[in-house]
């Protein structure tokens, strides 16, 4: 407080002594809906704020019998919440249930009980029915239906009625050990499949393997359950759209920011004996392995809770149609809108509503009033109750759509039915769609052979001999079948030309031969095919390819691949890929010259000065140590002097030319220069090294590659012009995205703290304040807190264009416009 904000305070306090009366301070509130951002034609009320020292902070939700709500507090007791219609007046009132059960992260009415899944606490991790055992009318009996052993914030989630009406679905996060399985639509066939052995960081999860998270359906008494799909980090929620199909909201590790292997949080198709890839550490599946069931929609960085349809709410069709997934950390409610596309989905996310703080928890589209409920909470912060409903002039949409039966997802359904059947009928129609064009009908194929005895069916598969048929057959047998099929399948392989096919076909084959690798042997016959085919293509066109050619090519210790690698890392513009080939390099024993060795650690000067998250510097640290052990002792001596350099500056350098002030350049300066009109003959390889080099991909990913902290620029032609785009790069303050908007926050000493808020827990806020630096927090105690309030300055930097000339500004900008594609009409060829 100023001194005069003091002397008021304790005048005013003096007057209320002397009246008899003290004016206590108010009881802290959730967030007031006047500081959130909405989607046009809708209001948002504050219903409830929650008093933490009394009934704790709210994480699940589901619609009681009676209508109303039932909550839980996630270290607490569950609560029966009524609450008048919308439209109406009347108070807020919330009851305890007198049961012995609470904790719960998951919660459903179903079947005359509340299921009550707990994750860790006071009560035992598992899946609980509550009932009302004598018909009063009130809960009282609790009965332990399966313990799962999981706990902390990676156990048991949420639980929801499965669409057949007559089943139960449970969401795991990672940390939950697989429990009995009476059936499993996954083949459970799995492991770790990494051509090379992984670095872990801090090592959160350090013992945790496949399958990782899972989801399983479940039959009321708890007694058969089955595997549904694996391999997720953290899901905390699921649900179904009116076509019964699973959707879920996947969490990343913010730990491994800008590092190759993060994976943004993520919406998911949660498709029958589907694979996500989540492994620990460093060993994430990236999703183009085709073994890895690829996400619908990447969102970005957050903390994923509860998620629903919109279905019932008196919306308008868009927004009821809408997967709506709540981030806790960025305090974001996502509009998910899908369309069919393929076999699959495809999905564009809109920022529905928006605030911060506003660390929401769950989610549920009440009947009683066809309104749209949300819980804030979690750790320990102030919890809320709010509703959401639309007061704009579009009519709601109720009537329900078509059922997706495109022809494309019909065959997908008919396949997965073959997911639960050893029954050999329907072979031939698995066999014949192992090279469909469709990669979740060749995902579907697969899985329902590996379900199968591979001398059922390998006869036919091998007699393929399309590109796709023979490289899903050699993923299929390699996971399932004899070691004595080896020769056979590589042959298979090798026939492909590799030159002719396209690039997510070269990724598959990639992937293929990685497999038998691991799964089949590696002897040294296998070593000398394999350099023999795959040495040749290093380097390759893209940074996959380089990436997958550089695990396998270590992995057989080629004597050639060194120095081509090398080249690779001190070209390549990210630092996600050059970390992805250093990591690699460490392992490399082979075809080493005193020269390479020199440059290859020269490398981890630059990589000093890279930012990411809480293991970065770790990771970073443990590829150099594991290199430097793979040394002998004279060259441990000889590179003393590189080995034990300090960098020299902490700014990154993205690439090895120093770069100085061109010119400080304005929007009317470049306006006319970056019109499409004036960017023919562009370089694209130039353009992609300028945008690592003006230090985009530390924040920004573009065509799948880069950071994550920044938005997607892959798409940004398809909605802006290039004034537009050169006007935001040279003034990022001008227009700042509400998604990247950044919160100021002034304490009661005078302190200003501009950044966004990334976490919270208890009275904390943790604040990123640069970034470039995701590890770069300030904690904030809520208690000092006087004011927040949007931040009218962007978190991007200003200036990067100014050491750059005009001629280097046109291959970047073109490279922008080009949305990846290298054959873009702008460009030659290099």
């Amino acid at each position: 407080m100023t001194k005069k904000q003091v002397w008021t305070f304790l005048s005013t306090f003096a007057l209320l002594l002397s009246l008899g009366t003290v004016a206590l301070a108010k009881e802290p509130t959730a967030t007031d809906p006047k500081h959130f951002k909405v989607a046009d034609g809708f209001n948002v009320e504050l219903l409830y704020s929650v008093p933490k020292d009394q009934q704790g902070s709210w994480v699940s939700m589901c619609i009681g019998p009676d209508g109303n709500l039932i909550v839980c507090d996630q270290y607490g007791k569950l609560y029966h919440v009524a609450v008048p219609n919308a439209g109406t007046k009347g108070e807020v009132t919330v009851t305890p249930i007198d049961v012995k059960i609470g904790g719960a992260q998951g919660l459903i009415w179903a079947f005359d009980s509340l299921y009550v899944v707990v994750n860790s606490g006071q009560f035992p991790s598992g899946l609980h029915r509550v009932t009302d055992s004598d018909g009063d009318g009130k809960l009282d009996k609790v009965t332990e239906l399966r313990k799962l052993n999981g706990g902390g914030e990676h156990g048991p989630h949420a639980i929801m009625v499965h669409p057949d009406g007559k089943h139960l679905v449970v969401v795991c996060g990672n940390q939950t050990n697989e429990t009995e399985f009476a059936s499993s639509r996954v083949p459970q066939v799995w492991d770790e499949d990494l051509i090379l052995p992984r670095i872990y960081g801090r090592g959160f999860m350090r013992d945790k393997m496949a399958p990782g998270g899972y989801i399983a359906k479940i039959d009321p008494e708890g007694k058969e359950w089955e595997l549904m799909a694996v391999g997720f980090r953290n899901e905390y929620d699921a649900a179904f759209n009116r076509d019964g199909e699973l959707f879920t909201y996947d969490a990343d590790m913010e730990w491994d920011l800008n590092t190759p292997w993060y994976r943004p949080t993520r919406i998911c198709h949660v498709v029958s004996g589907a694979e996500f890839g989540w492994r620990n550490g460093s060993g994430k599946w990236p999703e183009y392995y085709p073994d890895s069931t690829p996400a619908t929609i990447d969102i970005g960085p957050g903390s994923p809770t509860g998620v629903a349809f919109g279905y019932g709410a008196d919306f308008p069709k868009k927004y009821e149609d809408a997967l709506y997934a709540c981030d806790w950390s960025y305090g974001k409610l996502y509009a998910v809108h899908l369309e069919e596309d393929g076999a699959s989905y495809k999905a564009t996310a809109e920022e529905f509503i928006t605030g911060q703080p506003l660390p929401l928890t769950d989610i549920v589209v009440r009947p009683a009033d066809k309104a749209m409920y949300f819980t804030v909470g979690g750790r320990k912060v102030q919890s809320g109750l709010y509703r959401v409903t639309y007061v704009g002039d579009e009519q709601p949409g109720h009537e329900a759509p078509s059922s997706g039966a495109s022809e494309k997802m019909k065959l997908r359904r008919e396949l997965e039915k073959l997911h639960v059947s050893k029954d050999p009928v329907g072979l031939d129609l698995a066999v014949a769609n192992l090279g469909n064009d469709d990669r979740f009908i060749r995902q579907a194929a697969r899985i329902a052979l590996e379900h199968q005895d591979p001398t059922s069916w390998q006869e036919k598969a091998l007699a393929l001999s399309d590109t796709n048929g023979v490289i899903t057959t050699a993923i299929a047998l390699a996971r399932t079948g004899d070691d004595s099929l080896r020769g056979q399948i590589l042959d298979k392989l090798d026939a492909i030309d590799y030159a002719s096919v396209t690039k997510s076909q070269k990724l598959d084959l990639l992937r293929a031969y990685g497999l038998v690798l691991l799964r089949m042997g590696d002897d040294a016959a296998l070593r000398d095919r394999y350099l023999k085919k795959l040495d040749p293509l290093l380097p390759a066109k893209s940074p996959e390819e380089n990436r997958m050619l550089a695990e396998i090519l270590v992995r057989l210790q080629s004597p050639t691949a060194a120095p081509k690698l090398v080249a690779l890392l001190e070209a390549t513009p990210t630092q996600e890929q050059q970390i992805e080939l250093a990591k690699s390099l460490r392992l490399l024993k082979a075809g080493w010259t005193d020269q390479l060795q020199e440059r290859y650690f020269s490398w981890f000067h630059k990589a000093a000065t890279y930012r990411g998250g809480a293991s970065f510097d770790l990771f970073v640290q443990d590829i150099k140590k594991e290199a430097v052990e793979n040394l002998t002792p004279e060259r441990k001596k000889a590179l003393a002097a590189i080995l034990n350099k300090k960098p020299e500056s902490t700014t990154p350098v993205f690439s090895g030319k120093p770069r100085t002030l061109v010119k400080k350049w304005g929007v009317e300066d470049l306006a006319a220069v970056v019109e499409p009109s004036a960017l023919k003959g562009r370089n694209f390889d130039k353009g992609r090294q300028l945008f690592g080099e003006a230090s985009c991909f530390a924040c920004h990913r573009f065509d799948g590659q880069g950071g994550a902290i920044g938005p997607d620029l892959t798409g940004l032609s398809g909605r802006f012009s290039p004034r537009d785009i050169l006007e935001s790069t040279i003034l990022p303050s001008k227009q700042v995205s509400d998604q990247y908007q950044a919160v100021k926050i002034l304490t009661d000493d005078g302190k200003v703290v501009v950044g966004r808020i990334v976490n919270l827990a208890g009275d904390t806020y943790r604040v990123n304040t640069n970034m470039l630096d995701p590890n770069a927090l300030t904690m904030v105690n809520t208690n000092t807190i006087e004011e927040i309030v949007p931040s009218d300055k962007s978190m991007m930097p200003e200036g990067l264009l100014d050491n750059f000339t005009e001629e280097e500004i046109k291959d970047l900008m073109a490279y922008l416009l080009s949305r990846g594609d290298r054959n873009n009409a702008m460009f030659v060829e290099n």
